[in-house]
């Protein structure tokens, strides 16, 4: 199944129904990812530009899709990505393909 990256920060009045109703979260985030059929592989809170970020395994991108909508329309996050992942495999066959490929940059003339 594939591995998607969330990165995900509360609004203000989240952090503080928090700060007053201490809560783990993460029974949460895996309740939903189970929903459709995914599982949780970790949840951590971090300082920086966002303020957690989650490893999620799903079945498939519209599983994931549907699980970023639901929490992003929820109101308690004022911002929500999410990054596929590629195993090391996918990768190397990804680039084992990339001569298949012929793109030409922009501008630039046809090879002949």
């Amino acid at each position: 199944m594939p591995l998607y990256l969330t990165q995900f920060s509360y609004t203000p009045e989240t952090w503080a129904r928090l700060a007053k109703n201490p809560e783990d979260r993460r029974e949460a985030a895996k309740s939903y990812i189970e929903s459709v059929g995914g599982k949780l592989h970790g949840f951590w809170y971090a300082f920086g530009e966002y303020d957690a970020y989650s490893l999620w395994e799903a079945p498939d991108n519209v599983s994931m899709a549907t699980v970023a909508i639901a929490i992003s329309t929820g109101g308690a996050l004022s911002k929500f990505e999410t990054t596929v992942l590629l195993t090391v495999e996918e990768t190397l066959e990804a680039l084992g393909r990339v001569a298949s490929v012929r793109y030409r940059p922009p501008g630039a003339s046809e090879a002949h």
